[in-house]
C-alpha cells in the first residue's frame, strides 16, 4: 500500500524519500518524517469515518458461496473457508451464534464488531468483504489470510529470531497507531489474533473487543496474560492498554512465552498487578529495555503513552535496521514466508471436526440483532 500521490517513493539504493526528506535506515526516524506520516494517518482517518458513517453496500449473496472447511472455532462460533462460485476467490466467514451472543451478553461487542470491520483499512488489519444474518446466525466475511495464525508459527518454531520478531513488532505499531488515530481501542493483541499473510506480512484480525473510544471506559475484557494492570484494578483505562499488550506480545515473540503466567489466573493478575516478570538470558540489553519501557504498571511512564507517543517505538535502539515506510509499504523483505501451495490452501491452519449450520426455521433475538 504506497501512499497516494503523497510524495512517498522507494529506490533501488534502499533509501526511501518522504518528499524530499531522507529516511535512510543510518539516520533514523525523523520528526518531520512523522509529521508528514500523521497528514497520511489524518486521511486515512477521514475515510474511516466516511465509512463509518455509510451503509455498506454488498454485491454479493450468500447463495453465491461454497463452504470449504473449518479454518477455527471459538467461543461463539466458527471461521469457515469459503470460495465465491463464479469467481473463484477465497473468503473466511466467522459464523457467530446469536443464542450464544446473548447468553455471553455480548450483542454490544459483536455490533461494534462488525461496524469496525466495514471502517477500517489499513494494510496491517483484516477488513470486512460482507456480512449476513439468518435466523440463527449472524457472518462476517473478510479475505482469507492463507498464512495461518502467528501463534501456530510460534509454537513451532519455539520463538522468533530477532530480525523476525522486529518485522512484527514494527507492523503492530504502526496498526495501533492507525487504530488508536481512529479512536479506535483494541483490547484482544495476542498471538491467536495475528495472522500471517502469504508475502509474509502480518493481519490483525478478531476485533470482538474493539470499541470507539473518546475518554477512558472500564469494561473489563482480554485475555488473562495479556490483560494491563489498569484494566485488572478497573480504574478506567484508554489506549494504554493496547501498548501494554503490544509489550506482553513482544516478550513472547522473543521467549516463546508470556512474561506472566500461572496456573491460577488470580496469581497472574497479581504478578501483572505488580509488574513481576524474568527477561530471559537470550534477551540483548536493547530488547530489554524495550520491554521494560512498554510493561510499566505506571502509565506515564509507559511506552506509546507519553509525550512522543510512537516516536519512542520508532527509534527505539532495538529497531535499528528497520524502515518504516518500507514496511508500511510491504516493500521490506520479510524474514520468515509461510508455505503456500496455491489459492485455499490451508497447510498453515489445524484441522477441526466439522459441524453443518442448522438455522432456525423462524428468526431468532430479532429485535436484539434489528441494527446489524
Amino acid at each position: 500500500m504506497m501512499y497516494p500521490n503523497k510524495g512517498y517513493k522507494y529506490s533501488k539504493d534502499m533509501s526511501y524519500k518522504t518528499s524530499g526528506i531522507s529516511t535512510d535506515v543510518r539516520s533514523g526516524y525523523t520528526e518531520q518524517q512523522q509529521q508528514q506520516y500523521v497528514k497520511y494517518l489524518k486521511q486515512l482517518k477521514d475515510e474511516f469515518e466516511q465509512r463509518w458513517c455509510a451503509k455498506p453496500r454488498f454485491s454479493i449473496t450468500f447463495s453465491e458461496l461454497d463452504r470449504v472447511r473449518t479454518l477455527g472455532t471459538g467461543a461463539f462460533g466458527r471461521v469457515v473457508l469459503l470460495k465465491h462460485t463464479k469467481s473463484g476467490k477465497f473468503y473466511a466467514m466467522k459464523v457467530l451464534d446469536k443464542e450464544k451472543i446473548i447468553k455471553l451478553k455480548q450483542v454490544e461487542h459483536t455490533l461494534s464488531e462488525k461496524r469496525v470491520l466495514e471502517a477500517i483499512r489499513f494494510p496491517f488489519t483484516v477488513s470486512m468483504e460482507f456480512s449476513f444474518k439468518d435466523n440463527s446466525y449472524i457472518y462476517f466475511v473478510m479475505p482469507f489470510v492463507s498464512g495461518g495464525e502467528m501463534f501456530t508459527h510460534l509454537r513451532r518454531m519455539g520463538k522468533f529470531e530477532e530480525p523476525l520478531a522486529k518485522f512484527y513488532a514494527s507492523q503492530v505499531i504502526l496498526a495501533l497507531e492507525y487504530l488508536h488515530f481512529c479512536n479506535i481501542v483494541y483490547r484482544d493483541l495476542k498471538p491467536e489474533n495475528i495472522l500471517i499473510e502469504k508475502n509474509g506480512y502480518l493481519k490483525i484480525t478478531d476485533f470482538g473487543f474493539s470499541k470507539i473510544l473518546h475518554g477512558r471506559t472500564w469494561t473489563l475484557c482480554g485475555t488473562p496474560e495479556y490483560l494491563a494492570p489498569e484494566l485488572i484494578l478497573s480504574k478506567g483505562y484508554g489506549f494504554s492498554v493496547d501498548w501494554w499488550s503490544f509489550g506482553v506480545l513482544l516478550y513472547e515473540m522473543n521467549a516463546g512465552y508470556p512474561p506472566f503466567f500461572a496456573n491460577d489466573p488470580m496469581k497472574t493478575y497479581e504478578r501483572i498487578v505488580a509488574g513481576k516478570y524474568r527477561c530471559p538470558s537470550n534477551f540483548n540489553a536493547d530488547l530489554r529495555d524495550l520491554v521494560r519501557s512498554t510493561l510499566q504498571v505506571d502509565i506515564t511512564k509507559r511506552f506509546g503513552v507519553m509525550k512522543n507517543g510512537v516516536m519512542d517505538f520508532k527509534n527505539h535502539r532495538w529497531f535499528t535496521g528497520i524502515e518504516w515506510e518500507a514496511i508500511l509499504n510491504c516493500k521490506f523483505p520479510a524474514p520468515f514466508v509461510p508455505k503456500y501451495k496455491s489459492p485455499g490452501d490451508t497447510t498453515n491452519f489445524e484441522r477441526y471436526e466439522e459441524e453443518s449450520l442448522k438455522p432456525a426455521p423462524y428468526c431468532r433475538f430479532e429485535s436484539e440483532f434489528s441494527d446489524f
